[in-house]
């Protein structure tokens, strides 16, 4: 009896069982698809709070807008050179203060 063609005969059954165990699980429905989430790159996502949606919305909004209404630029120009715009000082100061507050936290 020729034990290295026994011992070969063994080491070949064993190495073919363990290949054939190998595409099994590799052919498996639910081992492929480990397989590939694990090979799949990750996907990061963001979810904005309601707060920052407005946000972004609001600041869409006033780039978009013109910043001034000419209209109401050219009547004012009208008045303060035909001298009928008048300074109302204590409502221009108490405006003044208010702000200053805002600003300061006062």
């Amino acid at each position: 009896m020729n034990l290295n063609n026994l011992n070969n005969q063994l080491g070949k059954n064993t190495v073919d069982a363990q290949k054939s165990q190998q595409n099994q699980q590799l052919n498996n429905p639910a081992n492929q698809a480990a397989q590939q989430a694990k090979n799949a790159p990750r996907q990061d996502s963001v979810s904005l709070t309601q707060t920052a949606q407005n946000l972004n919305n609001l600041t869409k909004k006033a780039n978009n807008a013109s910043g001034f209404d000419q209209e109401k630029v050219d009547r004012l120009k009208k008045a303060v050179e035909s001298g009928e715009y008048k300074v109302n000082a204590e409502k221009l100061a108490n405006n003044i203060i208010a702000s200053e507050g805002k600003l300061f936290g006062l």
